[in-house]
């Protein structure tokens, strides 16, 4: 058999997977029982604009083990891909693509720049999607969608016009978030709120018929202009006798009055607030309490309106700050200026100060469908969130404090709403142009210039792909999915309204569980940032490293807690991969053909058969530990997968194959292997077979490609290709625990050798003599001999360590004085590290503050250093 030397992860994973995607058998269609259990998993979309990076990177990886894994072990397996238009982002890129031409999207006008957008999509959208193939994303690229396609824009109309026939969304003028740099509206959840040093602004206000004055303070200044009203607590008695009291508000010839509201803060500045009902949305809601006027004095590009008065007009907003102030100051009725910490709203995209504007706009009351998702959660606690802590907290406290959605957007890329209206102003809803003509009985209609916010289309995301409002098969057979993987900063922004929009049109919750990913941090703790020069770019490591060692250090990383990126689990991914490969290369060249080949029996995969249904038959103890340690490993993988904890599941893999297939069994069986030996060889096969199915989600580039050469030692009614190979069930007739505990006394015996040998200097190639304390004792297996080096032939001597009932003796290799010093020190060390690590872990401060992982490093250490203490004798 001809076997390269070096594992080629470039050419395997271009050629594996044109292979698996060519064969079709990403497809639930590959699994031909139509009595299959089902498995479903629908991608967050990532945007049209969006490029891969570690987020990513992390969350397909996550979803692939899942899908490869239900995949081999039988299910229908849908892991449905797509992308969404994001309406925002893609309108911004087109258009600083046009500025470049000197062109702006007027020029063009809506429809030419709506073409435009789609040509831009068709030529450099999508990148993402075509970066996934390189980390080996298993998803069924033939029913890849799009938020804009036509099915999918046709389920948005349909929920439109539903909800707006049951009264849940309406048209109104109401207070929301405006970016003046995006010039549109914002919901609550696209506002960053950042913490900022600033000024508090103590301005006086006349009351009207006296000397008195009012102090009010304020961090926005410029909105003074648009006052209605100062409010106070009821209860505050500073000012109970000026509640109904004028006053003249400065800088304007308005006269405005004091009003109780229980929302003042007594202890914020002076107690006595300026409410601007047009420009704050508290004050807002206080001016519908109290029936106050509302001023528009600040415009949707941030400059002053006429309202502000004439010396103000056209003023950008910071501008008219510095002039209040200055002219506050003239009058004397600047009280003074004092340093302020607050929160400021920015734009979540472009960073832009929001500010709160009137505004007519659509909205979607929420509170029918919040109810139907919190009832859901307080009946059967769905969907399930993992970590369960603090996410379901979290996802049912938004909730419970819901506010009405604001859903129209001012731009031109992405679902127009539909709804027309007539000369007149009346307005019709309608699925279509030609249903709203009908309705208004008129052709005369124009199309709300609007579209809808991005998040409306992504909340039907798990129905609308499969077909919905049709009654398709794949709705039938693939809703609800069975899990959504998706990272914390969204969980309002889609999970939450995917939940509500699934229990509300498509009858059932679009999931069971939501696994909740980390945060991958820069190695130094940062956020990865491309401006910060901390962002690393994962197809670069898959460059550098094979996608099978960035796929293997990612799940590492994972954990219920934010991760910082560590190259080394990367690393440890790429040298398993050749690991893997060489060990695969030394079986495959020097197995017994003759021997390999057994009755095939099928297992239940979805395509395929195993070698043989259970191992060959061995009598030796060493065999039947290392299928009955095979078992153990499935078993562990099998249950961490099922929890979501993947991090477990990769490195008890990496340990059982690194360690206990090729450090011990291999290197037992070596001498059996090269003599031809038949039960070495079949054994070494169906392990082997096992070991690369059992490893296929976490690493299926080097599986296969390794696959791929075993296939001819199978035989041709093995599967085709490890994707579809069944996935190794644990079977408890396989489990001998005798064979366990004989073989692991041979390891442990073995390691206490090595590593003494290591502390005291006695080079590799010495062979120690070495016999078995009491008369009648039983000498080790010949085993402990040939890997400890040891020689037990009747040496005599006083000894200079004892392992067990194993004495190594005096020899010329070995200086005892030497040794003695050697293990005084060594000893020494451990004391002083078992002191610190002790010290350490009864801190409560770093038990708790520290992150998990960092305390159970720890633990492993305290463990380690204490069992090596216990071997070393004084």
């Amino acid at each position: 058999m001809d076997i390269p030397k070096q594992y080629d992860p470039k050419q395997a994973e271009l050629h594996h997977y044109e292979r698996w995607e060519k064969a079709g058998y990403f497809a639930p269609e590959i699994n031909k029982d139509p009595g299959a259990p089902v498995f479903t998993i629908v991608i967050p979309p990532p945007n049209v604009t969006g490029s891969l990076h570690m987020g990513h990177a992390l969350q397909h990886t996550l979803m692939d083990v899942l899908t490869r894994y239900k995949r081999m072990s039988g299910f229908r397996t849908l892991w449905l891909p797509g992308m969404d238009h994001a309406g925002i982002s893609t309108q911004l890129m087109v258009t600083r693509a046009l500025k470049k031409e000197g062109k702006s999207r007027h020029d063009l006008g809506r429809e030419k720049f709506v073409e435009r957008v789609w040509q831009w999509k068709a030529e450099s959208g999508g990148q993402i999607t075509v970066q996934m193939r390189r980390e080996g994303a298993s998803v069924d690229w033939s029913r890849e969608k799009f938020t804009m396609d036509e099915p999918l824009s046709r389920a948005v109309r349909e929920v439109f016009v539903r909800l707006y026939e049951e009264g849940m969304i309406y048209r109104g003028n109401r207070i929301v978030n405006w970016c003046p740099q995006d010039q549109t509206v914002l919901s609550d959840l696209e506002v960053d709120k950042l913490p900022q040093s600033g000024k508090l602004y103590y301005l006086q206000y006349q009351v009207k018929g006296s000397e008195r004055r009012l102090t009010v303070a304020t961090t926005r200044p410029e909105t003074m202009l648009g006052d209605t009203a100062v409010a106070v607590n009821p209860s505050d008695e500073r000012y109970t006798d000026l509640l109904g009291a004028t006053l003249l508000l400065p800088l304007t010839d308005r006269q405005i009055p004091v009003i109780a509201d229980e929302f003042v803060d007594p202890e914020f500045g002076t107690g006595a607030v300026k409410v601007t009902p047009a420009h704050d949305p508290n004050d807002y809601e206080m001016g519908v309490r109290h029936n106050l006027a509302q001023v528009v004095v600040i415009d949707q590009f941030a400059k002053m309106t006429a309202d502000a008065g004439e010396s103000f007009a056209g003023l950008d907003r910071y501008k008219a700050r510095d002039k209040v102030v200055e002219e506050f100051e003239q009058l004397g009725l600047l009280e003074k200026v004092v340093d302020y910490e607050f929160a400021i709203s920015k734009c979540e995209r472009c960073k832009t100060v929001i500010e709160p504007l009137i505004s007519t706009q659509w909205f979607m009351n929420m509170e029918q469908l919040r109810d139907l998702a919190l009832d859901l959660m307080a009946k059967k606690q769905k969907p399930q969130f993992v970590p369960e802590v603090p996410y379901e907290r979290v996802y049912t406290s938004w909730l419970e404090n819901l506010r009405d959605w604001t859903i129209s957007r001012q731009l031109w890329w992405g679902h127009q709403i539909p709804a027309w209206y007539t000369n007149d102003g009346r307005v019709f809803v309608a699925r279509t142009e030609a249903e709203a003509r009908e309705k208004a009985g008129t052709d005369e209609l124009t199309q709300d210039p609007d579209v809808l916010d991005t998040w409306f289309s992504s909340a039907l995301w798990p129905f609308s792909t499969l077909g919905w409002p049709n009654e398709t098969d794949d709705l039938k057979v693939f809703y609800p999915s069975s899990v959504l993987v998706t990272a914390r900063d969204i969980i309002f922004l889609w999970v939450a309204r995917m939940v509500m929009m699934g229990l509300e049109f498509a009858g059932d919750i679009p999931f069971d569980d939501v696994y909740i990913t980390p945060v991958i941090q820069a190695a130094d703790g940062r956020r990865m940032s491309k401006s910060l020069g901390t962002g690393i770019d994962p197809l670069d490591e898959i460059d550098n490293h094979g996608a099978d060692g960035v796929r293997f250090g990612l799940l590492a990383m994972s954990s219920t807690q934010d991760v910082r990126y560590s190259a080394e689990r990367i690393q440890q991914g790429q040298d398993l991969a050749n690991k893997l490969w060489n060990a695969s290369r030394l079986v495959l060249l020097n197995a017994a053909p003759d021997n390999s080949r057994q009755e095939q029996a099928p297992v239940g995969a979805p395509g395929g058969t195993s070698l043989v249904q259970g191992p060959p038959s061995s009598e030796r103890v060493e065999d039947r530990w290392i299928v009955s340690r095979l078992q153990r490993a499935i078993e562990g993988a099998t249950a961490s997968i099922a929890s979501y904890d993947f991090a477990h599941a990769a490195l008890d893999l990496y340990d059982y194959f690194w360690s206990e297939l090729c450090d011990w069994y291999l290197e037992i069986v070596k001498p059996r292997l090269y003599d031809g030996d038949p039960d070495a060889s079949a054994t070494l096969l169906w392990v082997l077979e096992q070991t690369l199915a059992l490893l296929h989600p976490v690493m299926p580039f080097v599986t296969e490609e390794i696959y791929s050469y075993l296939r001819g030692e199978l035989g041709d009614d093995a599967p085709e290709m490890l994707v579809v190979h069944s996935y190794p069930e644990m079977d408890p007739e396989l489990i001998d625990e005798q064979a366990e505990r004989e073989v692991q006394a041979w390891i442990d015996l073995t390691r206490q050798v090595r590593r003494w040998r290591d502390l005291v200097g006695v080079a590799a190639a010495s062979v120690l003599p070495a016999r078995v304390s009491g008369g009648d004792a039983t000498p080790p297996h010949e085993l402990v001999g040939r890997l400890a080096r040891l020689s037990f032939d009747g040496a005599e001597g006083e000894a200079l360590a004892t392992f067990g009932s194993v004495e190594i003796l005096p020899s010329e290799d070995v200086d005892a004085e030497q040794v003695r010093h050697r293990i005084a020190e060594r000893r020494d060390d451990l004391l002083s590290e078992v002191a610190r690590a002790e010290g350490k872990l009864s801190n409560a401060r770093f038990v708790d503050k520290a992150p998990a992982d960092v305390v159970e490093a720890e633990r492993a250490k305290l463990a380690r250093y204490q069992a090596e203490l216990e071997e070393l004798h004084p």
